[in-house]
């Protein structure tokens, strides 16, 4: 089978793969569609260490081929889910009170264990969740990753309804945080970008308010606009003025969720954060009921990914397209067609 693997010279890489025998608890999936996502670069990198030779993606959607021994969560012909969340021991503090993600021993697909990005893989079976029929397999392929990130991201917020939230970065998370903000939590949305493309998406799903810090006093103008500022904000971005002007934009009792990853560490005011009962928290992908939240919101057309089809041959195209910023919605490997 063809698979796209991390390099030794630390880019991607084609290769004809084969896949080990079937163990007790798995299940072969026959994948579909797989996005391409910015984590996926950093591994092939070597960002988070020596990758050479997995497997890479985590955002896939395909169908069961075949299931192993003791398997009674999963038959032949379901479609399934292949996500970052890839397995946790499902013994420790964290994995018994809803809090899986956060395992110590977790494994990550694309990073730890063979990923998605592949015509066949291997998945825990009662790991993967099941998509909602009526859901197109490269919409759920972006839910797998950025859609469940940020609707977690979101419900970490504890935003309410008629509440003001900013959502700093519209890419490929932002934009998907913007439409769980606002039509599932029923939120009002600031969206907060320096690019003007990012921001007229941005308008198009339904933004209240668009600021771009080249040219707006983002910080001011939120806390005047809101009258007060935001409720809360969700971090997106990979810069660290996102992170500090988050912090700054939101008025005292709020949430700010990071999830961008960015080099440099922010800067916090601690005597705001104690004096305005400000919280600052990180929120790590979601759990698998998280994940099973998020699809059917998707199935009801509350969240609609922008996706792009691309073949598995363009995925040198796919990654310079994405460190160039070109990208408005996710980019998905189509392993269903020639």
């Amino acid at each position: 089978m063809k698979a796209v693997v991390a390099t030794e010279q630390g880019g991607f890489g084609i290769v004809d793969k084969k896949l080990r025998p079937l163990k007790s608890g798995e299940a072969k999936v026959k994948v579909e569609k797989c996005g391409v996502c910015h984590t996926d670069i950093h591994v092939a990198h070597g960002d988070f260490g020596d990758k050479a030779g997995t497997t890479l993606g985590h955002e896939g959607v395909g169908r069961v081929t075949e299931v192993g021994p003791d398997v009674d969560s999963l038959k032949v012909g379901d479609r399934v889910s292949i996500a970052w969340f890839y397995e946790g021991c499902g013994r420790c503090e964290y994995c018994t009170t809803g809090r899986e993600t956060l395992c110590r021993s977790v494994k990550n697909a694309g990073y730890t264990v063979d990923g998605a990005m592949a015509e066949e893989c291997i998945v825990p079976a009662d790991y993967a969740v099941k998509v909602p029929d009526g859901l197109d397999s490269a919409k759920a392929s972006s839910i797998t990753c950025a859609g469940v990130t940020t609707y977690k991201a979101v419900k970490e917020s504890h935003i309410q309804p008629g509440q003001w939230i900013a959502i700093f970065g519209l890419g490929g998370l932002g934009n998907l945080a913007l439409q769980f903000a606002k039509n599932v939590f029923g939120a009002k949305v600031i969206a907060v970008d320096v690019n003007e493309k990012q921001l007229e998406f941005a308008k198009k799903l339904g933004a209240d308010l668009v600021f771009n810090p080249i040219k707006d006093k983002v910080v001011e103008d939120i806390i005047k606009a809101t009258d007060g500022g935001a409720y809360a904000a969700v971090v997106t971005a990979t810069a660290k003025a996102a992170f500090n002007s988050a912090v700054e934009c939101v008025r005292a009792g709020a949430r700010v969720v990071a999830v961008g990853l960015p080099p440099e560490s922010m800067d916090l005011n601690i005597p705001r954060l104690v004096l305005d009962g400000i919280q600052v928290v990180g929120s790590l992908v979601g759990t698998r009921y998280d994940l099973a939240e998020a699809f059917q919101f998707a199935a009801e057309g509350k969240v609609d990914p922008k996706v792009e089809l691309r073949r598995i041959e363009d995925i040198q195209d796919i990654v310079k397209e994405m460190e160039e910023g070109k990208v408005t919605g996710r980019m998905v490997i189509d392993f269903t067609k020639e």
